[in-house]
């Protein structure tokens, strides 16, 4: 079994950037008002983005040039984009219609989990292992037992 360790601090900075943002994303979503229309959100939600990305491209240095920069956008910046709509309607949604905060991420993310195996499999022949396979058996057990009620 391979054991890789790393305590380089830019290995684990972006993951936590990544729970920080997910902790404040999940939070402003479920006090996203219900009387706003969800898509006049988005929008506005998108607009402070553009914003904040055109800022962090003053800052984030690259040495493509705008040109070049521009030439390497392919289908998939597009389908991002697309994704990225979807995923916060949806969202939003999730919790308009009265999903709890301590759930409706959990079993998206573990369903998420699930139909990314194959794809990975597939797409990038990544492998899992058998410990792999008993984590998604107890994943799904675990979805099971989130939506048990008593």
């Amino acid at each position: 079994m391979k054991k890789c360790i790393k305590y380089d601090m830019t290995y684990y900075l972006p993951l936590i950037m990544t729970v920080v943002a997910n902790i404040i994303y999940h939070i402003a979503q479920k006090y996203t008002s219900h009387k706003i229309n969800p898509v006049f959100s988005l929008f506005v939600t998108y607009l402070v983005a553009t914003v904040l990305t055109a800022v962090l491209l003053l800052f984030y240095r690259h040495e493509n040039s705008l040109k070049q920069n521009i030439q390497e956008i392919n289908w998939s910046t597009f389908l991002l984009g697309l994704a990225l709509v979807v995923l916060e309607l949806g969202y939003l949604l999730v919790y308009r219609v009265g999903w709890n905060i301590s759930t409706a991420s959990i079993i998206s993310n573990i369903l998420l989990t699930i139909v990314l195996i194959p794809i990975g499999m597939l797409l990038f022949k990544e492998r899992i292992s058998l410990i792999n396979v008993l984590g998604i058996g107890v994943s799904i057990v675990g979805i099971l037992l989130i939506n048990y009620s008593e």
